[in-house]
């Protein structure tokens, strides 16, 4: 939790409870602190997993032998550029078995061509009949016919054979390459031959609870309008430092999770530099900014059935016992105290344990404190025993 630092120098007036709470006649100087209402930049950590934008198995299209690896795990890759080679050489085989077969119906075609020709002008002299001619037409469609299937026979032997160079879907970076020369790769295959991410933008997925994302709700309308209103998160790392790139939540899920009562959310965050990494972990934080709030040390407050309570000075110098509500994290030093206290209140800051409801105090401020105990130290070293632990 961020705290304004000026809020607290400038607007807290401390002194502890002096030894006057000795004496049964003169109320104790108790330090007191002025609210004064300001704005506390506070931010929520979730624990979130990093993934490429796109992460995409690769898988061969055809059965083989690996011959080749053209690239090794980690590299950087293009759209198209080579991954693996497998052995081409039964599918140039049946490239050339089918492109011989293309030739063949082309000449069966050509030929028949010839043949009814011949008999059209046969039969425009009335040489062959009418049954003869349509036989031979008949023919010429059907070596037609081969044809065009021995040429979709060499449109997939050519497509087989561009497969045996298996290549990247997409720019990204290679992972694990479980495959190497010599392994047997098929489709079927119960792993892929590797994986390849983008990761010039990464994905961080997390969760917040139910209550969480209904406060945001009824805050910023439907979701659409919270995730529009969203303020950009930050990225903390494995080491605890903070990614340079701020990030900006895209999706929240519309299912909220039975077993956990969470909903899961997405964060999206630049990678020009390639620093995040597909598989990685790290916590979104989420700034908040709560506007007029104050904020007291936790030494200024009494703990009561899990209520938080504080003293406040009433104008005749007496304490009030009053409860007020915090914001539900803090730095281990300082509550934010969202319900319970007004401006220009005076909170006793120290000691509280001491006091009571109703009790008088004589409230002093941070200067005076100062003055008594400088004054404490020289009684001190002079030797005034009596007036240096009044």
């Amino acid at each position: 939790m961020k705290v304004n630092t000026l809020f607290l120098i400038g607007c807290m007036a401390l002194a502890g409870c002096g030894n006057g709470g000795q004496q049964k006649t003169k109320a104790p100087d108790c330090a007191t602190l002025t609210m004064v209402a300001t704005t506390a930049n506070v931010s929520n950590s979730y624990p979130a997993t990093i993934k490429g934008k796109q992460d995409v198995e690769i898988r061969p299209m055809v059965s083989g032998f690996i011959t080749k690896l053209y690239v090794d795990e980690g590299s950087k890759v293009r759209k198209g550029q080579a991954l693996f080679g497998i052995d081409p050489v039964q599918y140039q085989a049946a490239v050339n078995s089918a492109r011989a077969a293309v030739q063949t119906a082309q000449a069966a075609v050509n030929t028949q061509q010839i043949t009814v020709d011949n008999k059209r002008q046969l039969n425009k002299k009335q040489i062959i009949s009418d049954y003869d001619l349509k036989i031979a037409e008949n023919q010429l469609e059907q070596s037609k016919a081969s044809l065009q299937q021995a040429q979709a026979s060499l449109v997939s032997a050519n497509r087989n054979l561009a497969y045996t160079t298996v290549t990247s879907p997409s720019d990204g970076v290679v992972g694990t390459i479980p495959y190497r020369i010599g392994a047997l790769a098929s489709p079927s295959s119960a792993s892929p031959l590797t994986t390849v991410s983008d990761i010039s933008e990464m994905y961080a997925y997390f969760s917040m609870t139910e209550r969480q994302l209904l406060e945001l709700t009824k805050s910023n309308g439907d979701t659409k309008q919270v995730i529009a209103e969203m303020p950009q998160v930050q990225l903390e790392l494995i080491d605890g430092t903070i990614y340079d790139e701020p990030g900006k939540v895209e999706t929240i899920s519309g299912v909220i999770d039975q077993s956990t009562g969470a909903v899961s959310m997405r964060a999206l965050f630049p990678n020009k530099q390639g620093v995040l990494r597909s598989g990685g972990t790290g916590n979104v934080v989420f700034p908040h900014e709560l506007k007029d709030v104050f904020v007291v040390p936790q030494s200024a407050t009494v703990e009561i059935q899990d209520k938080k309570f504080v003293f406040v000075v009433n104008k005749d110098n007496t304490v009030t016992n009053t409860e007020i509500k915090i914001y539900n994290l803090n730095d281990g030093k300082y509550y934010i105290v969202t319900e319970g206290l007004k401006e220009g209140d005076k909170v006793v800051a120290e000691n509280v344990q001491n006091l009571k409801d109703g009790m008088a105090i004589n409230p002093i401020t941070l200067k005076q404190k100062e003055e008594e105990y400088q004054q404490a130290l020289k009684d001190q070293r002079e030797g005034n025993i009596k007036t240096a632990f009044q």
